[in-house]
């Protein structure tokens, strides 16, 4: 396990990559710069969504200036820059077409609140599921593994939505929770 501070960001990075089955946990600061291709990365896992922090005084500034005019600072500012930074975080994860992986959003604001499907939708067209045993399906040793349908794990996921295949590598039909 890897841990950010314990090391310099390309340290653990180079670590990080040259180990089989590393672990790697930062926060969202570590994001940026970050370039993992292939199986060395398989798995991001986000805990929240991404707001800033509401004690920043350049936000509260932005906030007060839009709520002034009239405007739903949210919605209009906050909510937009979280899915930038959310977007950020999940291009972590695919880095080219062949790259293939589960991105893990763990904030329950994603289908609780009003505003999560709006994140939701304006994420990339990876496969999605809330099935845990869908997602650790995506970890079989052998994609082309025939399963006791008599298809592969591809053929199968092609056909559904909301299981996991390839990210990246095609469009997938999607569901909101």
């Amino acid at each position: 396990m890897l841990l950010q501070g314990s090391a310099g960001k390309n340290e653990l990075l180079e670590r990080f990559r040259d180990t089989p089955n590393a672990i790697l946990v930062g926060s969202q600061s570590f994001w940026e710069g970050v370039d993992v291709k292939g199986e060395a990365l398989s798995l991001v896992v986000i805990d929240k969504l991404p707001f800033n922090p509401p004690d920043d005084p350049v936000l509260a500034a932005r906030i007060e200036q839009i709520n002034r005019a009239g405007g739903n600072a949210f919605m209009e500012y906050q909510v937009p820059r979280a899915v930038i930074a959310l977007k950020q975080g999940a291009g972590r994860l695919i880095r080219d077409e062949t790259d293939r992986g589960v991105l893990m959003l763990c904030d329950p604001r994603l289908v609780s609140k009003p505003y999560g499907k709006r994140i939701w939708r304006a994420l990339p067209p990876f496969r999605r599921t809330r099935s845990r045993e869908e997602a650790v399906a995506f970890f079989a040793p052998d994609p082309g593994l025939i399963r006791a349908s008599g298809r592969t794990r591809d053929e199968r996921a092609a056909s559904r939505p909301g299981s996991f295949a390839r990210a990246g590598t095609r469009p997938s039909r999607s569901r909101s929770s």
